[in-house]
């Protein structure tokens, strides 16, 4: 008889990931993925790992196999979570054991400071709305 495997299963009884750096926001894509031409959601300058080639000792669990399966292209950790109809906890707590491993890389969310100015922003669509 098998049912929902409960989260604290599939994280290993483990409540935080191993990383503080990953918001909901946060954009993830599997490395062996990763070039900078294909994503350019990845910051200029990004040094991508070459195609990780995993260990015969690594074993994926299921959901982390289906983490990879999902990240051939840029996705958030929210996207993630409800792809795989996981709480966001549980996902933060995969994607920190991938990262530490290598197989993915993260884009952390822009930051107010890098955000456009909404008054300019406003000044220019009223410029287009008057031609």
């Amino acid at each position: 008889m098998s049912g929902p495997v409960r989260p604290y299963v599939i994280t290993g009884g483990r409540t935080a990931p191993s990383r503080d750096s990953l918001a909901l926001e946060t954009l993830v894509v599997a490395a062996g993925a990763a070039t900078a031409a294909e994503h350019p959601g990845l910051h200029p300058g990004t040094v991508l790992p070459p195609e990780t080639a995993l260990s015969p000792e690594t074993v994926l669990s299921p959901e982390t196999g289906e983490i990879l399966d999902l990240c051939v292209q840029l996705l958030s950790v929210a996207e993630v979570a409800a792809h795989l109809r996981q709480p966001v906890a549980v996902i933060k707590v995969l994607l920190g054991d991938l990262l530490d491993a290598g197989l993915v890389l993260v884009r952390p969310p822009i930051t107010a400071a890098e955000r456009h100015d909404p008054s300019l922003l406003k000044e220019v669509l009223d410029g287009l709305r008057q031609l």
